[in-house]
């Protein structure tokens, strides 16, 4: 059986963010028991020139529920960048994961032609549905999931391989 657009976009992107939600619990609890205040996770980056880890969620959650908006020929929600706890950052991953699940499949496959056109920094960039979300939807929504993970184990949060894979 081949693999459809929507089995590599829908399930691959909720079940990542059900791993950075796992994450982001642990990292609480590290805070937590650490007498850290979660806050400075929270604001932690990797680099001055990084976004922090609010900053990460936030841009995986628009990597997920944009990508699949665009290979399903839709719109999807907007989001304001305004989490700044623990709590929020839960919501909004919540929320992109309620949302994904409303995308109907019927939108997705069938469609791996249809042109995605994206903006970015002044440029257009044309893509199939099928390379969109191949060769930058997926590798740019990884990226900020990775560094999320990233900036937990960088903080001392003790997280390792399977809280980011999850169990099978």
């Amino acid at each position: 059986m081949a693999l459809s657009l929507y089995d590599i976009s829908v399930p691959v992107f909720t079940r990542a963010l059900g791993q950075l939600s796992h994450i982001l619990d642990k990292g609480l609890a590290h805070a937590q028991a650490s007498g850290i205040d979660p806050s400075q996770l929270v604001d932690a980056r990797l680099a001055p020139d990084m976004f922090t880890l609010a900053g990460q969620v936030q841009s995986a959650s628009d990597a997920a529920k944009f990508g699949v908006a665009r290979i399903a020929g839709i719109t999807g929600p907007s989001f304001p960048d305004t989490e700044s706890t623990y709590a929020e950052l839960q919501a909004r991953v919540a929320k992109t994961i309620d949302y994904l699940g409303t995308v109907d499949r019927g939108l997705i496959d069938g469609h791996e032609d249809r042109e995605v056109v994206m903006k970015v920094r002044g440029n257009e960039l044309k893509f199939t549905a099928q390379r969109y979300l191949l060769q930058f939807a997926i590798p740019n929504f990884f990226f900020h999931v990775t560094t999320a993970y990233d900036i937990l184990r960088h903080n001392g949060v003790p997280i390792g391989k399977l809280d980011y894979l999850g169990r099978y």
